[in-house]
């Protein structure tokens, strides 16, 4: 497998290379570190909400790993692969478990052989596609080849739906990919909210547009709909850092310090 870097727009700020940068990433490039920072001037937790969002990341994988035993996974918006990778998380619980990553973003793609280093027993896969566009994602042949659409899969969006445009239906969109999925599967979602710290969150939305990514917060009864006919689990929808913290040290963050809520849910 061979892929170009031809196609990355070096030129101007991504979200997905801002929060490589967030993480301490390397995959990054000017415009996209200056728009980072302006984000921290105005919002200076931000490197804690993306670290965070990671976190919550992977106790839900680990959670669905070990005590539903779902052993597919596919994860729209996968980002630039950041160390462990979800494959890891779960493969380190069940071997066994098959990954789709998908993403439509030309340097996550040049990464993409960091994805796909599956435990033999497993497998991995990439398919490059639009969450814009629901069922490119659903009809990609590698999905199609890795994953048994009959049986249970866990759809993880990890901050990645509230950097849809705002003239797309989220819960449209998020309602085709779920309609998709048979009984037994699971969603785990993170989305971004002013409900905590709104000054800032205003604020951070407005660097973010005027670099040309578009970012959309809701208030928690808005996240809450994303669930419509879902069961969530234990403990419900809560800012990322009060779901299932296994270390002390977040209990030391308020809800202003993550401003972003997240929740496992199951499909009946």
């Amino acid at each position: 497998m061979s892929w170009s870097a031809d196609e990355i727009d070096t030129g101007s700020a991504h979200s997905a290379r801002m929060y490589d940068y967030f993480l301490g990433g390397k995959d990054n490039y000017p415009p996209d570190q200056e728009a980072a920072e302006k984000v921290l001037a105005v919002l200076p937790h931000a490197r804690t909400i993306a670290r965070n969002n990671r976190y919550f990341m992977r106790r839900s994988a680990r959670m669905l790993a070990e005590e539903t035993g779902i052993r597919q996974f596919l994860d729209i918006g996968t980002g630039i692969p950041t160390s462990p990778n979800l494959h890891q998380v779960i493969q380190e619980i069940a071997p066994e478990a098959r990954i789709v990553y998908t993403d439509n973003d030309p340097i996550v793609l040049t990464h993409a052989r960091a994805l796909l280093t599956s435990a033999p027993q497993g497998m991995t896969a990439y398919a490059e596609a639009d969450l814009r566009e629901p069922r490119s994602i659903l009809t990609a042949p590698e999905l199609l080849e890795t994953l048994d659409l009959s049986k249970p899969v866990a759809l993880m969006m990890i901050s990645i739906l509230h950097f849809v445009p705002p003239e797309y239906d989220h819960y449209a969109i998020l309602g085709e990919l779920v309609d998709a999925l048979p009984s037994g599967s699971y969603l785990a979602l993170t989305y971004g909210t002013s409900d905590f710290a709104p000054e800032e969150m205003k604020r951070a939305a407005d660097v973010y547009a005027a670099s040309r990514v578009p970012v959309q917060q809701r208030p928690r009864e808005q996240i809450q709909q994303f669930f419509q006919g879902l069961e969530l689990v234990e403990p419900g929808l809560v800012p990322i850092h009060r779901w299932r913290p296994d270390d002390p040290v977040l209990g030391r963050l308020s809800d202003a310090d993550v401003s972003m809520y997240g929740g496992v849910a199951r499909k009946p």
